[in-house]
C-alpha cells in the first residue's frame, strides 16, 4: 500500500504540474488574443473611415451633378432672354437667373467644403493605414514569439501527460478513478498530508486510531472530514 500511496502522490504532483502549465498556457493565449484585438480595432477604425470617405465622395458627386445642372439652366435661361419680348417676362427670367447663380455659388461653397473634408480624411486615413501596417507587423512578431512560448509550454504538457500515463500504469484503474473523482471534487487536490494528528488538507483533527493506522500502511485511509486520501508525513526535526 505504501508503494501505491507514493505513486498516487506522484500522480497528484504530475496533475498539479499540468494544471500550472495549462494555466500559464491560457494566460499566454489571452495575451496573444489581446495583441490581435489591438490590430483588429485599428482595422475597424480604418474601415469606418473608409466608409465615411466613400459617403463624402458620393455627396460630392451629387453636388457636382446638381452644380452642372444649375449651370445648364442658367445658360438656357440666358439664351431664352434673347427671345423675350415683354419687360415683365424679362424681369421674371432675370430673377430666375439670379436665384440660380446664388444656388450655384452655394453649391460651389459646399463643394469646396466637401473637397476639404475629403482631403483631410484622406490624409488621416493614409496615416492610419501606415500606423496600422506597422502595428500589424509588430503584432505579427509578438504573436509569433507568444506562439513559440505556447508551443514550448504545450511540449511540457505533453511530456507530463506521458509521465502521467506511465504512473497510472502501476495503479489499479479503480484507484485512479477514485483519485480523479476526489481531485474534481476537492479543487485539484485528491491527496492530503497527515501530520501531528491533523489533515493538512482541511486542517481538521483526525481520529487518533485512524492516525495511528497510517503508520502501518496496510490500507488506503481517507480523512473523515474532507474525504481526501491521507499520506503520512512526519515533521522533520
Amino acid at each position: 500500500m505504501k508503494k501505491k500511496l507514493e505513486m498516487l502522490e506522484e500522480l497528484q504532483e504530475v496533475d498539479q504540474q499540468i494544471d500550472v502549465l495549462k494555466g500559464a498556457q491560457g494566460a499566454l493565449l489571452a495575451e496573444m488574443s489581446g495583441i490581435n484585438q489591438g490590430v483588429d480595432a485599428a482595422r475597424e477604425e480604418i474601415a469606418a473611415n473608409e466608409a465615411t470617405l466613400a459617403q463624402l465622395e458620393t455627396e460630392k458627386s451629387g453636388l457636382e451633378s446638381t452644380h452642372a445642372a444649375e449651370l445648364e439652366n442658367i445658360v438656357r435661361s440666358e439664351t431664352n432672354m434673347k427671345e423675350i419680348k415683354t419687360n415683365k417676362e424679362f424681369q421674371a427670367v432675370g430673377r430666375e437667373i439670379t436665384a440660380a447663380k446664388k444656388q450655384v455659388s452655394d453649391l460651389e461653397e459646399s463643394l469646396l467644403q466637401k473637397i476639404s473634408q475629403i482631403d483631410e480624411l484622406s490624409g488621416t486615413l493614409a496615416a492610419k493605414k501606415n500606423t496600422c501596417d506597422e502595428l500589424a507587423e509588430n503584432a505579427a512578431q509578438r504573436v509569433a514569439a507568444k506562439q513559440a512560448e505556447i508551443d514550448a509550454v504545450q511540449a511540457n504538457i505533453d511530456a507530463e501527460i506521458v509521465r502521467r500515463e506511465n504512473v497510472t500504469k502501476g495503479i489499479p484503474a479503480s484507484l485512479v478513478k477514485k483519485f480523479t473523482i476526489l481531485r474534481e471534487q476537492r479543487r485539484g487536490q485528491a491527496l492530503a498530508i497527515a501530520r501531528d494528528g491533523y489533515c493538512m488538507g482541511c486542517n481538521m483533527h483526525l481520529p487518533p486510531q485512524l492516525y495511528n493506522n497510517l503508520y502501518k500502511h496496510e490500507e488506503l485511509l481517507t480523512c473523515p472530514h474532507c474525504q481526501r486520501i491521507l499520506i503520512l508525513k512526519l515533521q522533520q526535526q
